[in-house]
């Protein structure tokens, strides 16, 4: 009788359940970290941050890329996604830990401290605060999805063939092999129970936001708008779960049976998932009133705030998180992009730094003035920034070497070459804004100092994505090289294997920091004078 690997909770490997825990109470941390103010009260500032924190770590954790194979066999033998027990767990932690983070998040703000709380007579309930255009649409995608899976149940299973040429009948040859599939009906049943976990685990989170208890540093109305933008991050992470799953149920629809020969196949729900991807980036939620009240009236503006420079710099900030999808379009167009994860986190931080260089351009070719002299801040970026930066820098660092110990050690073949390469050339393009800030004309204006401002937020917005783009590929390296660093399983190489399993929670942690890191506003910036001490003019 062959020998089988029995599995009991004696060997399942302990950081399975550590991991999780642990880094719920890492996220729930953080989160009360961002909303409390030093004496522990809240302001409409910290919970609009604590908001947007939320919505981008859920979607962080909403990833459905490492099940994108799910179901499809490889012709040359490699190891599949093909079982319920390799599926499942990839479909079910992006779902858990989306609904997850933002369930944190309503339990994450600060308890009643006035001595009178505020309450109110009516019952608060989910259509109270519901963005109902949001609302249809996402519902819409979960029902496109769940026909999209339904139809996956009734499709067969192929197996996988290898590449021979047959004759056609006609004289010639043709080609036939390619990858196989499990039977639709199996795949189907494990996104079908994904999507309804998704979908009645959102309704909860939505009855949590409607019932949670007021923040006492907000009006009624501010209230409502806080549980109106809950709701409004929570659908749009939800409805691109949605369309994820029916993403992975198209790519196994859309794989041809290997004997027909037919060579090329488009995954149409695919497509449809980017085009949902990118209209939830662009559904803002509404903002609060205590929030935009100063900028209505003016208050706290300066005058250099309303100069056509400043305004050009501070409208570099939209663009520069348009650049960040840059990424999507490039695995459109260049195939088989999507299985280098390094090079996909440096194209995004080469856009972000190209739109850089290109507000540099621009601010010297319709604002500089030859006769002005240029000023050069006294302290052009912070030493926070600066220690973030060194800080990402050495993490990467580190990561790669202990990726490429591991991965030498066990013989297995190397993963950190494509993250120190492209790394190198983010590294090296990003000289050229900093370049073209120091030889930029100089700028007039009413305001002192105003022309070493605008340096010195180019040069910190350079900083600030270097030290993101850094601690995101240590995190990408990480994570997805954590397979290849465990030992095989139940054999322990070594004392410190099981040391091992804390890769990916490690990773996700490193890749969570960049993108807090890469959301940090230089706004503040315009409003500040170069400092007491006078600008130095550039040599």
């Amino acid at each position: 009788m062959d020998e089988q690997l029995i599995f009991s909770v004696d060997n399942v490997p302990p950081g399975i359940f550590l991991g999780p825990v642990l880094l719920a109470a890492g996220i729930y941390l953080v989160l009360r970290w961002v909303v409390r103010l030093p004496g522990g009260g809240t302001s409409p500032v910290s919970v609009t941050q604590h908001a947007l924190w939320v919505g981008v770590i859920g979607w962080l954790a909403s990833s459905l890329q490492p099940a994108g194979q799910a179901g499809i066999v490889p012709r040359g033998g490699e190891a599949a996604l093909s079982t319920p027990g390799a599926i499942l767990p990839l479909l079910a932690w992006p779902v858990l830990g989306v609904l997850a983070v933002h369930a944190l998040g309503q339990y994450s703000y600060p308890g009643p401290r006035l001595p009178r709380r505020q309450a109110t007579l009516g019952v608060r309930q989910v259509r109270d605060f519901l963005p109902r255009p949001l609302a249809w649409t996402a519902l819409a995608i979960v029902a496109v999805s769940a026909v999209q899976i339904g139809w996956l149940a009734t499709l067969p299973g192929y197996a996988p063939l290898q590449y021979e040429v047959r004759p056609d009948g006609a004289g010639g040859f043709v080609t036939a092999g390619g990858d196989g599939r499990i039977p639709g009906i199996e795949l189907a049943a494990m996104l079908g129970s994904a999507l309804a976990l998704l979908v009645a685990g959102t309704w909860l989170v939505l009855v949590l936001i409607s019932r949670r208890r007021q923040v006492e540093a907000l009006s009624l109305a501010d209230n409502n708008t806080l549980r109106t933008i809950a709701m409004n991050r929570l659908l749009r992470t939800a409805a691109t779960v949605a369309s994820g799953l029916a993403a992975i149920a198209g790519n196994h629809a859309a794989r041809p049976e290997p004997a027909l020969g037919i060579g090329s196949w488009t995954n149409v729900a695919g497509l449809l998932n980017l085009v949902v991807l990118l209209a939830m980036w662009w559904w803002a939620p509404p903002k609060l009133s205590a929030v935009l009240r100063p900028a209505r009236r003016g208050q706290g503006a300066t005058p250099d705030t309303f100069q056509p420079a400043t305004r050009l710099v501070v409208s570099l900030g939209p663009a520069m998180a348009l650049a960040a999808l840059a990424p999507l379009v490039f695995a459109v167009l260049v195939p088989g992009a999507g299985t280098q994860p390094a090079v996909f986190v440096a194209v995004a931080a080469g856009a972000i730094l190209a739109v850089v260089a290109g507000g540099e351009t621009l601010l010297a070719r319709n604002h500089g003035a030859a006769g002005q002299p240029a000023q050069w801040p006294p302290q052009p970026a912070s030493p926070a920034i600066l220690s973030t930066a060194a800080t990402a820098a050495a993490a990467l660092v580190a990561v790669i070497a202990v990726v490429a110990g591991r991965q030498s050690q066990l013989g297995v073949s190397a993963s950190w070459p494509a993250a120190a390469v492209a790394s190198a050339c983010v590294l090296a393009f990003s000289a050229l804004p900093l370049v073209l800030v120091r030889r930029r004309r100089g700028i007039p204006g009413p305001v002192e100092g105003l022309d070493a401002a605008l340096r010195a937020i180019t040069v910190h917005r350079v900083l600030r994505t270097l030290a993101a783009f850094l601690a995101v590929q240590a995190g990408t390296l990480l994570s997805f090289a954590a397979p290849s660093l465990l030992p095989a399983w139940p054999l322990d190489p070594g004392p410190w294997a099981g040391a091992w399993q804390a890769a990916p929670l490690a990773g996700v942690l490193l890749a969570t920091a960049g993108v807090v890191i890469a959301v940090v506003p230089v706004r503040a910036l315009a409003g500040h004078k170069a400092g007491r001490r006078s600008p130095a003019p550039v040599a």
